[in-house]
Order: structure tokens, then sequence, then C-alpha cells
């Protein structure tokens, strides 16, 4: 069973606001309170995209399963954990009922059911794959690494706290973009698609809109990789890029985990500088979406937003 957290972007504003980008791996079975914090702007892998056959050797890999084995008490919280034959007995009980999923799962891929509605009966047992970002963690923090929370999404809480205090932000300016799974390589190939491919100069604006179409859709994919883990090419990335964004209505929240940085407004800065206190207004705080201080690459989109 794994529990873990990278982080995969981090930055900071000059205005000392942090922007991280994690990937997580966890069961699927506490994915439900990780989407209460609605802060977060989050994708994740899909039980629909996913061949049956891959997801069943996931789960004989690398099962899901509890990590405490609480005893049974009125409450949300378990009491102590078993132990001896009980707590042997229910780990087989767990693993048995997982068996049991893969059976049907086989018996309805059999009879001709699509991989959407046999993979639905194995998610139990299944971990998910999500990368989240976002400015604000401290109310996510400070309720899941409480030692009333359920042991797994503390556990996950707990590695993504360990894994963005060992990292260091990069301290980026308006205009300059945090890109998850956007690496220095990839910049390269960018360049040389626009110098060969489009015929155009490189500018820093140029690369930055392909850079930002990349992003999108490994962020989309919630990976570098395809589902048969090999890396994809600059071309699969526009594609389905093309495929997200050039639907109607537009498939977005992919776009959400690129931004650059909010500036605070002239005025508020002069009046600040009289008044002896700091500036608050942003210059566009209808461009940062869920985030606080960074203008989101999703509110840049034509038509994102759609009236009722």
């Amino acid at each position: 069973m794994t529990i873990s957290a990278i982080v995969i972007a981090d930055s900071i504003s000059s205005q000392g606001i942090r922007l991280t980008t994690f990937q997580l791996r966890y069961p699927r079975f506490i994915h439900a309170e990780l989407m209460t914090h609605r802060t977060f702007s989050r994708n994740a892998s899909s039980s629909r995209a996913i061949p049956v056959q891959k997801m069943i050797e996931d789960l004989r890999r690398d099962p899901a399963m509890p990590i405490y084995w609480g005893s049974n008490k009125p409450g949300m919280q378990a009491g102590e954990e078993l132990t001896g034959l009980n707590l042997d007995s229910a780990k087989t009980f767990w693993l048995q009922a997982m068996n049991d999923a893969i059976e049907h799962a086989d018996l309805m891929i059999g009879a001709g059911l699509h991989k959407q509605i046999a993979n639905r009966i194995l998610e139990p047992w299944a971990h998910i794959n999500v990368v989240v970002t976002a400015t604000d963690y401290e109310n996510f923090f400070a309720l899941r690494r409480h030692a009333d929370a359920q042991p797994e999404i503390k556990a996950l809480a707990d590695a993504m706290w360990d894994a963005r205090e060992a990292n260091t932000p990069n301290l980026l300016q308006p205009g300059e973009w945090h890109l998850p799974y956007v690496g220095k390589n990839d910049l390269f190939v960018i360049g040389d698609y626009l110098r060969n491919f489009r015929k155009v100069a490189i500018t820093e604006e140029r690369v930055a809109e392909i850079a930002k179409k990349v992003s999108t859709a490994r962020c989309g994919r919630v990976s570098y990789l395809t589902h048969d883990g090999r890396e994809t090419t600059l071309k699969e990335d526009l594609d389905l890029y093309d495929r997200l964004v050039g639907s109607m209505p537009l498939h977005a929240s992919p776009a959400e985990h690129q931004a650059t940085p909010d500036q605070y407004n002239e005025r508020d800065v002069m009046m600040a500088r009289h008044g002896g206190w700091e500036p608050t207004q942003w210059e566009q705080p209808h461009l940062h979406g869920n985030l606080r201080g960074w203008i989101q690459n999703r509110k840049l989109l034509p038509g994102e937003f759609v009236e009722g």
C-alpha cells in the first residue's frame, strides 16, 4: 500500500505567497476527503481511462489497505488496533474481498462491459494518482494532520507537509510561469518546435504559451507518461490540450495548475506608502480563481466562463 507526496513545482511571488503543486498517490477510499478542500485545484487518474487488466495488475502489485486496523466502537474514530488472530483475519478478509471483485470484473469484461463500469467494483482496493495545486494549505494541514483524522488521510497530509517543508520555492516575477511537469529539457524541445516546425522566432512569450499547453495536458493526464508508461511527445501533449480546451464546454480544470504572480494595484501601493500599511489590492483579482495572489491560466482561456 502506497501513500506518497512529491513536490513537482514550487514557486513564490515577490509578495511572499507560495504556490505548490504535488503529485500524490494514495488509496482511492480517502479521495472524497481530499475533495472537500475547495482551495485545491486537482486532477486525478480516472477509472474510466485505465484498462481493466492494468488496474487489476496494479491491485495485485500494490493493493490499497488500511494502515490502522482499528476495533469497532461508536463514533467516527476506531478503537484500539486489532491484534493476533483478529488482525490476521481482518487482513485476510480484506484481500479475499479484493480477489472476489477482480474475478467479477473479469466476468464483466468477458460479457462485453466497458472499463468505466467494470473498474468501479475494483476501486476500494485501488490507488489514485492526483495532482494538486494551491496557495493555501493551512486549513488542510490543521484538519488532516490532527490525531482525530482518519489514519490514511493523516499519513497523506504528513507526507505533503514533509515534502513541502523540505523544498525551497523558486521566486517568480509577473509574467514568469509556474509550470508543473515542464522541465528545462521541455523548453529546449519547445524552442526546436518553434524554430523548425512553426518557423517563427523563439521568444519567451511564445515558449511560455506552448509550455502552458504542455503543462495543462500533463496535469490532465497526471503524468509525463502515457498509461503504458511511455514518455509523451510534444505533439501528443498539444493534441491532448486541443481535445481538452478545444471542446465545448471546456475541460478546463487541468489549466488551473499553471499561474503567474499578480501584482498590487499601483494606486493601492501609493496609498499604502502614505498610510504606512501593506498594500492589499491586486491588479487582476478576477483572474485568481481559487488561488491567492496568482493569475490562473484557466482564467485566461477564451470561453472559460459559461453562463447558465
